[in-house]
């Protein structure tokens, strides 16, 4: 069984486009990290974001674990570059998890390639996204109407340019 871990982005794009449950549709269970959980679901609350009560009732909801990074965890792990708490607990984990098979959810493209490095798999909103059309779980016209929304959102900081990338792949192969 593949061990998953969701970072601050995926939760948050998610969170916003009203599809936190293609998660669980995906995966049997995702693991979040204590500062992750923090970042989107208690300092969004109190930024009063909407998309941290929809993170916090969907992470209840299907009981996913909310996982503490113990300090001698987090001291083991220098990353090459700067990365927010979240990233680093979460690749800290993802690193303390040896012999099993993880797969790290950022949107961040400094952690990504940090997690790449460390030999994770890693995938990122429009992969989630790309993986329910595959799935079957989204219509072409459903997640090419998503994509299109993250394209046009300012508040979704992933490029205009992947997401109609992505859409063209998508009609290729549907």
């Amino acid at each position: 069984m593949r061990l998953v871990l969701v970072n601050a982005g995926p939760l948050i794009a998610l969170g916003k486009l009203n599809r936190l449950p293609l998660l669980a549709q995906l995966y049997e269970v995702v693991h979040v990290p204590w500062a992750v959980y923090r970042e989107v679901v208690i300092e969004g609350s109190i930024r009063e974001a909407p998309d941290s009560f929809n993170v916090r009732i969907f992470l209840k909801h299907y009981e996913f674990p909310i996982l503490d990074v113990s300090e001698q965890v987090l001291r083991s792990y220098t990353p090459a570059s700067t990365l927010g708490a979240g990233e680093k607990h979460l690749l800290s984990l993802a690193r303390s998890f040896s012999g099993a098979e993880v797969l790290v959810l950022l949107d961040d493209e400094l952690a990504r390639i940090e997690a790449r490095q460390l030999g994770l798999q890693v995938k990122g909103t429009v992969g989630v996204l790309v993986q329910a059309f595959r799935a079957g779980f989204l219509s072409m016209r459903e997640a090419e109407l998503l994509l299109l929304e993250i394209a046009a959102r300012p508040d979704l900081w992933i490029s205009e340019k992947l997401c109609r990338q992505v859409i063209e792949q998508l009609k290729q192969e549907h």
